[in-house]
Formats: C-alpha cells, sequence, structure tokens
C-alpha cells in the first residue's frame, strides 16, 4: 500500500526544522520568511504555521516587528536540557535493554554503525545520527510518553551536540563512549547502563559549559 503524502504544513515544519537542527539555519540568525518561502516553493501560510510549532518546540522565537530567530545556544540551555536527559534517559535505556529482542538488537547496531561513520566521516548529519542511536535504546522499553519526552530532549540537544563534537579531540571519546554503553546494553548489564548513560550525558554537559556563554 502507497503511503499518503504528508499534509504541507507537516512537510514544511520537518524541512525547516531539519534545517535548524543540521545547522543550516544557524543559531540566532534571523528567520527571512520570504526567502525560506520561495526555497521550499510554498506560501507562507504554511511556513508561518511551522515557524509557530517551532517555536512550541522551542527552536525559534519570535519578536515584535522582528519575526522570527533561530535560538540562540547558551550555556543556560544546555544546562536545563542536558540536567532532563540525565533525569529520565539513563533509566529509560535500562527499561530498553530490559526488553529488546534480536530485532531491537539489530537496530541499536545499525544506529550505532551510521553514528560512528558520521563521526569518522564529518559531521553533516551527526545531530540526527546520534538522536537515532539514543532512542533506538529506548525505543524497546515500549513507554511512550517516555520514549517522546527523550525524543523531544534530544531533538533540543543536537544543536549542541554539533558544537561539543566540534573539537576534533573529542570524536573519538563520543565513540568510545558509545561502543561502551551499547555494548553494556546488548549484554542487559543495567547497572552498567545507567552509569554509562549518565556518564555519557554529563561529560558532554561539562564540556559544553566550558563552551558556551553563560546568557
Amino acid at each position: 500500500m502507497t503511503r499518503a503524502p504528508r499534509p504541507l504544513p507537516d512537510q514544511v515544519f520537518a524541512e525547516a526544522r531539519e534545517r535548524i537542527l543540521s545547522g543550516r539555519l544557524p543559531a540566532d540568525a534571523p528567520i527571512r520568511q520570504d526567502a525560506l518561502a520561495l526555497e521550499l516553493g510554498v506560501s507562507k501560510i504554511p511556513l508561518r504555521e511551522a515557524l509557530a510549532r517551532l517555536e512550541s518546540e522551542g527552536l525559534v522565537v519570535s519578536h515584535p516587528n522582528r519575526g522570527f530567530i533561530v535560538r540562540p545556544l547558551s550555556r543556560a540551555d544546555a544546562e536545563d536540557v542536558f540536567d532532563l536527559r540525565l533525569r529520565v534517559e539513563p533509566n529509560a535505556c535500562v527499561l530498553g535493554a530490559q526488553q529488546a529482542d534480536a530485532a531491537a538488537h539489530e537496530a541499536a547496531r545499525t544506529a550505532f554503525a551510521a553514528l560512528d561513520a558520521a563521526l569518522r566521516n564529518g559531521l553533516a548529519d551527526i545531530g540526527r545520527r546520534n538522536r537515532e542511536f539514543h532512542l533506538a535504546l529506548i525505543r524497546p522499553s515500549g513507554r511512550g510518553v517516555t520514549i517522546e519526552t527523550v525524543d523531544r530532549l534530544l531533538a533540543l540537544s543536537e544543536r549542541y551536540v554539533r558544537v561539543h563534537l566540534g573539537e576534533h579531540r573529542r570524536l573519538d571519546r563520543a565513540s568510545h563512549e558509545h561502543e561502551t554503553l551499547l555494548a553494556a546494553w546488548l549484554e542487559r548489564r543495567t547497572e552498567a547502563v545507567r552509569s554509562e548513560s549518565r556518564a555519557h550525558i554529563r561529560s558532554t554537559l561539562v564540556d559544553l559549559r566550558a563552551q558556551l556563554p553563560e546568557a
């Protein structure tokens, strides 16, 4: 059965969101609606709807008489996002490890391979690959609200992950941390999963504190 195409507003939202998360629309940049609508081949009406949704997700900010800008990166926001990840993600990974079957194991290995390739061959899609890997460890839990929550937090993390991995020396460390976490997850070593997940998120936050402005 052929899948029906997504409604136009959803397509515009997905494309604008991906441009922000990938850095093609950089932090603090004004969103020039006329130019973006022309690039996307749509009118400004679905674009405005998409921008309103992106604002509700915390990815853009609107200013009276100035329109929308891409939300700036800040240490305070990184603290907020990664602290929430620390509270939710390690336990969610444990639940995923406990419930994972052979298909889930294969999906996690595939996601890890794609992420590792992105780490070694360039950062073009590193944020998306990172999100897919971490979600692959959580989806087997079957906890819908938890999965949605972590997915949202990982989306908010994507731009920060790109900043964090901009320093080459961190690539090998990130690859090792992911590999260690995956090994524990595949072997259902739950306490190791919890501690490795927590350490990975915390080490990223420590680095970001040194990289980002406070405001």
